[in-house]
């Protein structure tokens, strides 16, 4: 016989999901962004920021029941999705910085040699 799988556990299993393809997203982003694919870099980040809102919405909504007086249940595989929301929007925020970095640098890279080769 399986196990019951609840709303609440269908909702932390969300977040969990969600969150991870936050970071996989942005990884891949960023891992184009080192070779100068910006526009795939700026699609991935797209998805990225999607896949956020889902596991962001997620959160929000156990938020609103706790706050309406349901009392929501604390386990460690809610702790573990909590993490990883929160290791989601730490990553996300860092790489999306670092993509524009490598604008920036790639540009500068790109113009010196341009101008030494005049």
């Amino acid at each position: 016989m399986g196990l019951a799988v609840n709303e609440l556990e269908i909702s932390i299993i969300n977040i969990i999901v969600n969150a991870g393809e936050t970071k996989s997203y942005a990884y891949e982003a960023l891992a184009k962004a080192n070779e100068t694919k910006y526009e795939e870099a700026d699609r991935l980040m797209k998805k990225a920021n999607e896949a956020l809102n889902l596991a962001h919405n997620a959160q929000t909504e156990m938020l609103h029941k706790e706050a309406s007086g349901q009392k929501i249940e604390i386990s460690v595989l809610f702790i573990h999705a909590q993490d990883h929301l929160m290791t989601a929007i730490s990553e996300k925020n860092l790489i999306e910085q670092i993509i524009e970095l490598r604008k920036v640098v790639n540009t500068l890279v790109k113009n010196k040699g341009e101008k030494s080769n005049d």
